[in-house]
């Protein structure tokens, strides 16, 4: 049994970005802060910042007057930054550019009088932070399936246009927008393609995995939506496909009698989680670790101007 590791894999630009503000935070205030959500979708990087100080809460209502505060990479709603400023936290925000692009989006839109169609996840911090861009609830719409767009109701046809989450499935997010365009044919697109550059690549490096493998396995924790739609993506080409938060949860059964078992990782896992599942199949028999080639990443961003060393 052979092990095929996908390229790109792991963490992006994004969630590496995210990380160093909560750590370079830590090393200027000291412990406690506190992260409003999870900063990333992995328990393997929560913990580790558990475990320096860091505490994550879900309200700002948890964290004390006078504290410092982080907002998660995932984007958050505008309501919670004014809560922020009443209430004079210290904050700094590790939204991902890539997602504020679409909260620039969503603003122009909602400047311009023009109702807004969001295709994402309910319930998903990433939509719950860009549909908070809107003061008015009932100009911005979330649709979750083709079927959303056949009983959404708008109330311009004529001004409407839409933004998606940036770490949806490709394939689902062209069945929604083809359908909107059929229901609306005058609906305006995003300047550019909001699901993100690391989301793409890695379903393009699973696409490429499943010509050749037998089995996937995707590390990256239950709530991480990019490390879900990993798993769809292989299982639409008809390949068994497994979401693992750890080497822990790895199955024997599911490689028994397999040729050829490829790794990859969600954006938010980091690479120490591939190399311990990696040592884990090896540990059951697989020999051999190839190397895929993929899409080169050289993106970085930036960290905000309050945490910049000549800022």
């Amino acid at each position: 049994m052979k092990i095929l590791l996908a390229n790109p894999r792991g963490f992006c630009a994004g969630v590496d970005r995210a990380i160093t503000i909560v750590e370079e935070v830590l090393k200027r205030a000291g412990a406690p802060i506190y992260v409003r959500h999870e900063v990333v979708h992995n328990t393997y990087v929560v913990k580790r910042l558990k475990a320096q100080g860091v505490i994550f809460v879900e309200s700002l209502e948890e964290v004390p007057d006078g504290a410092t505060v982080i907002f998660s990479a995932h984007g958050t709603p505008k309501r919670v930054y004014e809560e922020a400023a009443q209430r004079g936290l210290t904050v700094f925000d590790a939204t991902c550019p890539l997602v504020t692009k679409v909260h620039t989006e969503v603003n122009r839109m909602a400047q311009a009088g023009i109702e807004i169609v969001m295709i994402g996840h309910a319930g998903h911090p990433e939509v719950e932070g860009t549909m908070g861009q809107c003061e008015e609830r009932d100009a911005i719409h979330l649709v979750e399936t083709v079927a959303d767009v056949e009983r959404l109701q708008v109330r311009n046809p004529e001004r409407l246009g839409y933004v998606t989450q940036t770490t949806l499935s490709q394939d689902d997010a062209a069945q929604i927008i083809k359908a909107l365009h059929r229901r609306f044919p005058k609906i305006s697109s995003p300047k550019k393609e909001d699901i993100c550059y690391a989301t793409q690549n890695r379903q393009n490096a699973v696409r490429a995995l499943a010509q050749e493998v037998d089995v996937l396995i995707v590390v990256g924790s239950r709530n991480s939506s990019n490390s879900n739609r990993l798993r769809e993506t292989a299982e639409r080409r008809g390949i068994a496909a497994y979401r693992i938060d750890s080497a822990a949860e790895l199955k024997p059964e599911w490689i028994k009698d397999k040729r050829c078992v490829g790794i990859t990782a969600g954006a938010s896992a980091p690479e120490t989680l591939v190399r311990d599942v990696t040592a884990a199949l090896q540990a059951l028999g697989a020999e051999g670790v190839r190397e895929c080639e993929g899409a080169v990443e050289n993106v970085s961003f930036p960290l905000p101007k309050n945490l910049q060393r000549d800022g």
